[in-house]
């Protein structure tokens, strides 16, 4: 049988800087000659979504009735994903790992490796309402919510589940190759995070093309692309897609209340992956009164 381990999945909860990472490597392993923005990006990936790929596995114009149907067709169309290129290629995926039902979400059959990109949630609570298009709370309970499921127009669905349960399953998969990246240290120093992925890739580095692909994909150049011609994946319901591209937006967005909310829900995540952060969202939550802090000091277990 083929050998269709092919995949590096380029991983995240959405809002969390998958459409950069993609952007990045596109500008760095694509010919010069070949012209990528925004909206050619599929030139380089392909993502799990793409609905080609279940029209061809399902030999017709693929529109699922239901979940079930959907997750009958995913392996074919995945393994269709996995053999499109001949070497190890990237695909962007939003999906946790874990079953639905008798299905792996997640194959190890196609899969070769994964780049898992996150981001603290409280900067992710505001990103996802305006991607949604509803208020930070419902953004909250979305992030909050173990079935938590997109969908497509071809009703074509992407498995999201909790915050804190996509990022330890991904980050936790027994023999998969996983290299995390945080959303922030990208943005403190793009360059220094972009050669610890390359190397965990066994992939050498050409200093001016990555620099290069550093300079074409600064959030400033991402955000003219958009004014100029639009961003195909930006939903209808988001003004604009590309809107600060910082850390740290919870301060002036979020209540003390909501910041209470969050530290509630994924305290043992952020004590993982965000401690730093811990003292000041604990007495930023505090302004809504000393029960809506909860535990969590940096330094201290719960």
């Amino acid at each position: 049988m083929k050998d269709l381990r092919r995949i590096v999945w380029i991983s995240s909860f959405p809002k969390s800087g998958n459409t950069w990472m993609r952007l990045l490597l596109a500008h760095y392993f694509l010919p010069k000659e070949v012209e990528v923005d925004i909206n050619t990006i599929n030139r380089f990936t392909t993502s799990d979504v793409r609905q080609d790929f279940f029209d061809r596995a399902a030999g017709r114009s693929f529109q699922a009735q239901d979940v079930e149907e959907w997750l009958a067709m995913r392996p074919k169309a995945l393994r269709l994903i996995a053999a499109s290129k001949p070497g190890f290629h990237f695909v962007k995926t939003h999906s946790l790992i874990g079953r639905m039902g008798d299905t792996v979400l997640i194959p190890p059959e196609v899969t070769a490796a994964a780049l898992y990109l996150l981001r603290n949630p409280f900067d992710v609570a505001i990103s996802l309402a305006r991607h949604q298009g509803v208020d930070i709370d419902q953004a909250i309970e979305m992030m909050a919510d173990p079935n938590a499921v997109n969908g497509s127009k071809g009703n074509i669905y992407e498995v999201v589940g909790r915050w804190d349960s996509h990022i330890s399953g991904w980050t936790g998969a027994n023999g998969l190759a996983c290299h995390p990246v945080r959303y922030e240290d990208m943005l403190a120093d793009t360059e220094r995070c972009v050669r610890g992925l390359f190397g965990f890739l066994n992939s050498p580095v050409e200093d001016g093309q990555l620099r290069r692909a550093i300079r074409l994909t600064r959030f400033s150049e991402l955000k003219k692309q958009e004014q100029n011609s639009g961003f195909r994946e930006r939903p209808k319901t988001m003004p604009q897609f590309f809107a600060r591209g910082t850390a740290g937006a919870w301060r002036e967005d979020l209540t003390p209340t909501q910041v209470g909310r969050i530290r509630s829900e994924f305290l043992p995540t952020l004590e993982k992956w965000y401690p730093e952060m811990l003292d000041e969202t604990r007495e930023f939550a505090a302004a809504a009164g000393p029960e809506n802090a909860g535990p969590g000091n940096a330094g201290t277990s719960t």
